[in-house]
């Protein structure tokens, strides 16, 4: 990613990626013709296409400065692609069938709603002598009355019959053609297609953040460790709820966030839309997008690789499983405890709020002993404070937190702080008019 932040390099990438979408949108046209020879010929077009692309890429990028492991390995393989007798014989073949298809010439007769297709035989070009008879009569230009018809991909039956009939005068020309295109029907290199498709994701990526970036929102490529849980994020943020409010406007909130010595575990509470599952959210895309190699959202940051994500947030019930809500929340918790090791991340978000507190308590208790005792990263939403305490050289209790002046409003800051409890539910009601005495007043007769 460092390499691709380049100018030079995206640039040159850019044109790759141009380049091998063209023969993509070729292959698709011609999957989509009818007459074989007409898909033959189109399918000739995307090859060289192709051919042309990876020479001139192999040969550009020995002159451009590429640091990673990944984009020197490319280099090497298209540098060995281009000079390979496959490629060579690939392009000449192309060529050989295009320009022997070039060299074709006839005429058409046309006589009532007959047409006759033969060989040329020298016959006279009579446009150019009307041309040349009428050029002394030539003015300045006048309007054009010519119409642009459409530029038909495919064929009508007429034009699908004079083919035949010169593939009848013409059969060597034509039938290279179609030997060419039966030979070289695998001829994408798989590597060359992965390195498409990685690359198209990761100048999206760079794409999708740029707006931020000229917000002013920080990015930057983290420490990372397959050891060291101990981590920490500066200025971060929500990566999907930060595009919606740029294009909106509106200020971004980042938060600061760490795990020291033994902590593994993040409880957030605190009140209803205060920005807990955003946090939860944000912790996730985090170490994916870092996984991935790619700049993170934040100013500075370390974090541990884990060995995969695990993520439990509630869904809405469904016929289809035939499970209530709290069946379906321990068959999915007990999955993922399963599956975890103390390598993974595990999230989750309001487990358990089907059923009753007392009930809650004792099962989220149960399965916070056990990602305890995994030793592994965990981020847990919950409206239970009693999570918060349990092993506090473990647990890290965290709250969204409200303006102090006006507990209604959010200030979407999650900060580390043992629970306190609130919800602050009344000033909610307040804020709405749903109080008792607002709600006399507003019933009175």
């Amino acid at each position: 990613m460092r390499d691709l932040e380049k100018p030079e390099i995206i640039a040159r990438l850019r044109r790759f990626l141009s380049a091998i979408r063209e023969v993509h949108e070729g292959l698709a046209i011609a999957a989509k013709l009818y007459h074989p020879r007409q898909k033959d010929r189109v399918f000739v077009d995307a090859v060289l296409r192709y051919v042309a692309e990876i020479e001139a890429l192999a040969k550009d990028l020995t002159s451009l400065p590429l640091d990673s492991r990944g984009l020197r390995g490319v280099a090497g393989h298209l540098a060995a692609l281009a000079a390979s007798s496959e490629l060579r014989a690939l392009r000449e073949g192309g060529e050989r069938v295009k320009a022997d298809l070039s060299a074709i010439r006839y005429s058409i007769a046309i006589h009532g709603d007959t047409v006759t297709v033969r060989a040329y035989d020298d016959e006279a070009d009579y446009s150019a002598e009307v041309t040349a008879t009428f050029a002394r009569f030539r003015q300045d230009a006048a309007k054009d009355y010519r119409v642009n018809y459409p530029d038909e991909r495919s064929m009508n039956s007429v034009e699908e019959r004079i083919l035949d009939r010169l593939a009848g005068l013409f059969p060597e020309p034509f039938s290279a053609l179609a030997r060419y295109a039966e030979q070289n029907r695998d001829f994408f290199d798989p590597i060359i297609d992965r390195c498409f498709r990685e690359l198209h994701f990761y100048l999206l990526y760079l794409d999708f953040i740029a707006p931020l970036r000229a917000a002013g929102l920080p990015f930057c490529y983290p420490a990372v460790s397959t050891r060291d849980k101990r981590c920490f994020f500066r200025d971060t943020f929500d990566l999907a709820l930060a595009a919606k409010l740029v294009k909106e406007n509106t200020p971004v909130v980042t938060n600061n966030v760490f795990l020291r010595g033994q902590e593994r575990i993040f409880v957030v509470s605190g009140p209803n839309q205060g920005g807990k599952t955003t946090f939860v959210r944000t912790f996730g895309q985090l170490h994916h997008l870092a996984a991935l190699g790619l700049p993170i959202p934040g100013r500075k940051a370390r974090l541990f690789l884990p060995d995969a994500i695990h993520a439990h947030f509630e869904r809405e019930e469904t016929v289809v499983s035939l499970r209530g809500k709290l069946e379906d929340d321990l068959i999915r918790i007990h999955d993922i405890l399963t599956a975890a090791t103390p390598d993974s991340l595990i999230l989750m978000n309001e487990i358990f709020s089907s059923t009753t507190l007392a009930d809650a308590v004792f099962l989220a208790t149960r399965i916070m002993e056990r990602i305890i005792a995994l030793d592994c990263l965990a981020v847990c939403v919950t409206f239970m404070d009693e999570l918060a305490s349990l092993a506090p050289r473990v647990v890290v209790s965290m709250i969204s937190t409200v303006v102090p002046e006006d507990p209604a409003r959010r200030t979407l800051k999650v900060v580390r702080r043992p629970a306190d409890g609130k919800a602050y539910a009344w000033s909610i009601a307040e804020k709405y008019r749903l109080t008792r005495a607002w709600l006399d007043r507003r019933l009175a007769p």
